[in-house]
């Protein structure tokens, strides 16, 4: 799964991005510095892996990961094909949730496309777009699903509502997140690719004084309140210091993290959210060659979580024996675990848990 990084030109973007990636994209002083969008993979860190870790002797430690898109920065007019517009739009219609970063420092060497740092009318920049953008498939879709439901189709009937629904809501500028959904409305409005129903991260770029969490930042308070109106979330981060976190290692960076009142880099606790804000969760394998993170949506069965490592996993599943980290951490091994009755064994329906540590049994 993936998650589109988007924001106006200049807002800190790719700077972002290339932090967390340590992909090199290019982040420059002007309009349009990202074109095609760059993709990186970026670590999800999690202390129980090491937790395990601790218990279990291992080859190596494989953390989950988090594909990210680094999509050409929007300007006003996209949904018309202004700027990179169509290509913005194409793009990020492609990702599963949307990072979006907004500039919240003050500095005259960073040009702004609009003059002024005002990250709420940033944000209405880009959510104007994509309504715009939505409000047009909407349109089309809407007539052709009207067409089809005058034959009596039951399928077009339950489009048209659902169409209908969407209309109301962006006829107020409200994005399509917002909208309340049924499990099977919910299926439809995905297959729809709308833009503004993606779940959206909010990224305050903040400059030094304003760490660590933006407290004090009027701007920052701002986004926190805007995100808070529609089911948003908002992570601080000052890209530039991250930028140069990411090119530290041990003790050095460890040093700079304490001068700034950091406990982690920003960038940790922003891959975590993304992670979160795309409904996944990990559970864990541990065994001599390694110790690993696998990536399953939250509500993923046994024998789906199983598929994630190999498609015969879940064809032949039988079931799985399954731990939490805690309890490693109290009887200290697997076979401590087994004689005290903790291991738990799980069939066909067992919905998984944030956290499991399992050993899947299957037949292929």
């Amino acid at each position: 799964m993936e998650a589109g990084i988007v924001g106006l030109p200049n807002v800190g973007k790719s700077t972002t991005f290339n932090a967390l990636t340590a992909a090199g994209a290019l982040a420059a002083n002007y309009p349009f510095a990202t074109i095609e969008p760059n993709v990186g993979v970026v670590p999800v860190p999690d202390d129980r892996l090491e937790r395990i870790h601790a218990h279990i002797e291992t080859d190596k430690v494989v953390p989950a990961a988090l594909r990210l898109v680094d999509i050409a920065g929007i300007v006003k007019g996209a949904s018309k094909g202004e700027g990179l517009g169509n290509k913005f739009l194409s793009h990020i219609r492609n990702v599963d949730a949307i990072v979006h970063v907004v500039r919240c420092f003050e500095d005259d060497d960073i040009t702004h496309v609009d003059g002024a740092v005002d990250p709420i009318r940033d944000i209405e920049t880009i959510e104007t777009e994509l309504l715009l953008a939505d409000m047009q498939a909407v349109e089309g879709a809407l007539d052709k699903s009207r067409r089809a439901a005058k034959s009596g189709d039951k399928a077009a009937k339950a489009r048209v509502a659902l169409l209908e629904k969407a209309t109301a809501l962006l006829d107020d500028a409200k994005p399509l997140r917002l909208l309340d959904l049924t499990d099977d409305e919910k299926k439809e409005a995905k297959a729809f690719g709308f833009l503004t129903a993606k779940p959206i991260l909010y990224v305050c770029n903040i400059d030094e004084d304003a760490l660590p969490d933006g407290a004090g930042n009027a701007h920052v308070q701002k986004v926190r309140d805007r995100a808070s109106a529609e089911d948003g979330q908002v992570v601080t981060v000052c890209a530039k210091l991250e930028s140069e976190l990411a090119e530290l290692e041990g003790d050095d960076k460890n040093e700079m993290l304490e001068a700034v009142g950091l406990t982690e880099p920003a960038l940790d606790s922003l891959a975590r959210a993304a992670y979160k804000l795309l409904g996944l969760q990990s559970y864990f394998t541990a065994g001599k060659t390694e110790i690993r993170a696998w990536t399953t949506p939250i509500g993923a069965t046994g024998p789906q979580a199983a598929g994630v490592i190999h498609t015969d996993f879940e064809k032949g599943y039988i079931r799985a024996e399954v731990y939490s980290v805690e309890d490693l951490e109290q009887h200290k091994s697997e076979k401590a675990i087994r004689e005290a009755g903790k291991l738990r064994v799980e069939g066909k329906d067992y919905v998984m848990q944030d956290g499991d540590v399992c050993h899947f049994l299957f037949n292929v």
